[in-house]
């Protein structure tokens, strides 16, 4: 091929009517061919001459940009913008931009058609913030919107704030919000995503009263719906929830697919299974998400048997299971020890279905043998069976195992594996602590302690949510910044003391800090999910479950508390840790002490 400069001085032929029809058959077809082929044609078309001739010459520089690596399109692109008679029209230049793959190749085009006196307009800034750039490009895109005032543009402002969010810059995306002069739904929704996406969940449903008290202006649409039901699952805010179904109802939206499978899963994980089924049942044409997250529920809530029997009647209603459904049912065995389903179902899903099991589904397995007591087996499962590479997930599910069956050796081994994916956290030599607890060793504890010292590991504090009246109440260990503290530990030392008179002894293997045997129950009787429950016995009514949030697993000691609590006081108490759901009542566990 002969170099541009060479090429560029080439006499040009004389435009005649049949060599502008054969330039536009060469670039009619160019779309088809590949990388190589296309330099090919383009420099046939530059030695010849013809693209100068054709009428369509900018639409094959949108042609290069999708169809060559960057570097070339770029290449291609310079060689022919040398001058402003020979620019793309505004809507040609941002349809290079939309091709450009790399966002650092865009913003250089943009600069040279700029150079060049082409601005661009609104929607070229907006074709730039694609959601893989970074808060410092948005930033400069967000300047130059400022600068040649395009902020007024309701997508360029609101693909400004989608870049924020993504980037985690949340604070970012609200500040924009806040200056845009007309907000209209898109924008409301993609600042509630961004705060729920940047774990600011009560942000997300304070956001939904703000939207609703400006009246006259827009109200939240069935996407917001959807999204504030999501941050209500994450947030175990079952009151507020519902609040939110009422007014999808009163809008019109409640008869919406997406938004009753959001429902389902909202009811699910705030622990309420009677009201998610409720909305299962009344769905009149479910699809493979409302049976998965059904399916699901069922399973989270330790419903095992309940789950698989909906995983049947969705075989015989003739709805294909996907992947999601068989982690759905796979986790039902494994939540309720039934290792012979679990089994047979895992086979189905593979010489059945013919779906791959993906890390998910292997991690089901691990933890139904983990539950049967099978770790040795479980281990060979994950190091010479499985198909695909185990995740810090699965090597923590059998971490967990060995702290109820007490197998130090094969604890240590799972730390090693951990350091080696340098997935190694807090809560995982917390693990291995009460799994030397768990068999007396604290020599070893007190060796792992200083190590964590050493190496500057802190844990996670524990954090317990429980809603009252549409409001999150958050506690940690020893918390005195709750206004009704005085009246909660009150609460909490009466229930210790009437815990204690029915047989109640504090686990001190799960105080691992160097105390002594008093200092250790001390420590104890103050944990986040025992001042928890001791607001809301202050302010839940009797007949009313009580339904607490937890983002770590739930101490051995605060299980023993919570199980001699639910039938000392006749309450049902419903825990959400972050493995799993604890149905307390009567004194026993749904988990049958296995989390």
């Amino acid at each position: 091929m002969a170099p541009a400069s060479r090429l560029a001085r080439a006499p040009r032929p004389c435009p005649t009517p049949a060599s502008s029809s054969v330039a536009a058959a060469l670039l009619a077809s160019a779309s088809a061919l590949p990388a190589l082929r296309f330099l090919q044609l383009h420099a046939h078309l530059l030695r010849t001459g013809l693209l100068a001739l054709s009428p369509s010459a900018p639409a094959f520089l949108s042609l290069a940009a999708a169809s060559l690596p960057s570097h070339r399109a770029l290449a291609v692109l310079d060689h022919h913008l040398t001058a402003p008679s020979s620019l793309p029209s505004t809507f040609q230049c941002n349809s290079i931009l939309r091709a450009l793959s790399d966002p650092a190749d865009a913003l250089r085009f943009l600069r040279r058609m700029r150079a060049l006196g082409r601005r661009g307009n609104a929607f070229t800034l907006a074709i730039l913030l694609a959601p893989r750039c970074g808060p410092a490009h948005a930033r400069q895109l967000h300047a130059n919107a400022v600068a040649e005032g395009h902020l007024r543009d309701a997508l360029l402002a609101t693909s400004l704030m989608r870049c924020y969010a993504n980037g985690g810059d949340g604070d970012g995306a609200r500040k924009l919000f806040d200056e845009m002069p007309v907000r209209d739904a898109v924008a409301w929704n993609v600042l509630i995503a961004s705060c729920a996406r940047n774990r600011r969940t009560k942000d997300t449903l304070k956001l939904f009263e703000e939207m609703r008290a400006r009246e006259g202006e827009v109200q939240p649409d069935d996407v917001t719906c959807i999204l504030l039901l999501q941050a209500c699952t994450t947030l175990g805010a079952l009151d507020f929830g519902e609040r939110v179904w009422a007014y999808a109802e009163e809008r019109g939206y409640g008869g919406e697919l997406k938004v009753r499978n959001s429902l389902i899963a909202m009811y699910s994980r705030c622990g309420c299974v009677e009201k998610a089924y409720w909305v299962f049942r009344e769905t009149p044409q479910k699809s493979v998400v409302s049976w998965s997250a059904m399916i699901s529920g069922l399973a989270a809530n330790g419903f095992g048997e309940d789950a698989i029997s909906a995983f049947e009647e969705m075989i015989r209603s003739d709805v294909a299971p996907d992947e999601q459904t068989f982690t759905g049912v796979l986790s039902a065995c494994s939540h309720s020890g039934l290792v012979d389903e679990g089994f047979r179902f895992f086979d189905m899903m593979r010489c059945e279905y013919r779906l791959k099991p993906n890390v998910r589904h292997y991690g089901c397995i691990v933890d139904l043998m983990g539950r049967a007591g099978l770790l040795d087996e479980a281990y060979e499962l994950v190091t010479k069976e499985m198909r695909v590479a185990p995740d810090a997930t699965i090597w923590r599910t059998l971490l967990g195992a060995c702290r109820i069956h007490g197998h130090v050796d094969l604890g240590e081994r799972l730390i090693s594996h951990l350091i080696e994916l340098k997935a190694q956290q807090a809560g995982d030599y917390v693990l291995l602590l009460n799994t030397y607890a768990a068999v007396g060793d604290w020599n070893k504890v007190a060796e792992v302690r200083k190590f964590m010292q050493e190496k500057g590991i802190q844990t996670t504090p524990g954090c317990t949510t429980v809603e009252h009246n549409g409001e999150v109440h958050e506690f940690i260990a020893d918390d005195d910044a709750h206004p009704r503290k005085v009246e909660i530990y009150d609460k909490l030392n009466e229930i210790n003391r009437h815990l204690r008179i029915a047989g109640y002894v504090p686990n001190v293997s799960s105080e691992l800090h160097d105390l002594d045997s008093e200092g250790k129950e001390s420590a104890l009787t103050y944990h986040s999910e025992k001042l928890a429950i001791a607001f809301a016995l202050l302010v839940t009514p009797q007949h009313r479950p009580i339904r607490l949030a937890k983002n770590l697993r739930v101490c051995v000691d605060c299980h023993n508390f919570t199980k001699v609590f639910s039938g000392i006081y006749k309450r049902l108490v419903i825990v959400r840790d972050r493995t799993r759901f604890h149905h307390f009542e009567g004194g026993k566990c749904s988990c049958n002490d296995y989390w």
